[in-house]
């Protein structure tokens, strides 16, 4: 069986883009702090909020999906370290995290402006915009336990009458995005954490899977560190127009995985 190693990242990204025009019309300008080169200032309230938010503690149920890895590991093809934090990467680059990433950032964006028929709009989006039944699961599940708790927690009217629009179609990273921009939690802080948490997620469950002791998948968790801030740079400066996906044997990992015979996760 082919290795995923000793190759730029993984072979199994398809250098295309898989565009999804809306009709969303003119984006909204990113204000004075959204794309500073370095995080900007958060207040105690707002950080500690952010903090908890993306706590393994908070309970959306991150733990349950691994996006595909645990049929890649069944095949052989993640099975250490390395290609592990390969693996990781290309969902950032190519896969969800370059869907998330600029869906969180147009849904603070358009909280900003109080654009409620834009948010709408992205809500369904973001519900529409996934590969297979399983990565659907994993957003929209994790995106309706973002709602609820965080309405327990932290209530806002705004993000409850927001959450009660969608019920059936609430997406994890437009969710967050909305109850950051109404937190008060800075846009490239909340998008950096939020990929930072889910690139932690999946190396928490390789550990599991491969298995890998504890301080390897710190190490990979460690090295992922530039690939996080070029995500993040890239859903800061990415439209929804020129947003998409190029995974495709990741896709196929998950559809795959629905019908595994033995299986830790959901996803």
């Amino acid at each position: 069986m082919a290795s995923i190693t000793g190759i730029t990242r993984i072979p199994m990204v398809i250098h295309m883009r898989i565009r999804i025009h809306t009709i969303m019309g003119t984006i909204i300008p990113t204000r004075m702090t959204d794309d500073s080169a370095s995080l900007p200032s958060t207040g105690d309230a707002a950080l500690y909020r952010l903090l908890s938010w993306l706590s393994p503690a908070y309970p959306v149920g991150a733990y349950t999906y691994s996006h595909g890895l645990e049929t890649a590991v069944e095949d052989g093809l993640v099975r250490h370290r390395q290609s592990l934090a390969d693996y990781v990467a290309t969902v950032l680059h190519d896969g969800a995290g370059a869907i998330d990433g600029p869906l969180l950032a147009a849904a603070w964006r358009a909280a900003q402006a109080e654009d409620h028929a834009q948010l709408d709009e992205l809500a369904a989006l973001g519900a529409a915009w996934r590969s297979s039944a399983e990565t659907a699961l994993e957003t929209s599940a994790q995106g309706r336990a973002f709602c609820d708790v965080t309405q327990a927690a932290w209530p806002d009217p705004s993000f409850a009458a927001f959450c009660a629009r969608h019920e059936d179609s609430i997406v994890h990273p437009v969710a967050f995005g909305v109850a950051s921009c109404w937190q008060e939690i800075p846009l490239r802080a909340a998008l950096f954490g939020y990929l930072s948490a889910f690139a932690a997620n999946l190396v928490s469950a390789g550990v599991r899977l491969i298995p890998l002791g504890q301080t390897d998948g710190q190490r990979a968790q460690a090295a992922l560190l530039d690939d996080l801030q070029r995500a993040t740079d890239y859903g800061l400066n990415t439209s929804l127009e020129d947003a998409g996906s190029a995974t495709l044997m990741l896709d196929l990992f998950s559809i795959r995985h629905e019908t595994q015979y033995t299986r830790l996760f959901r996803s």
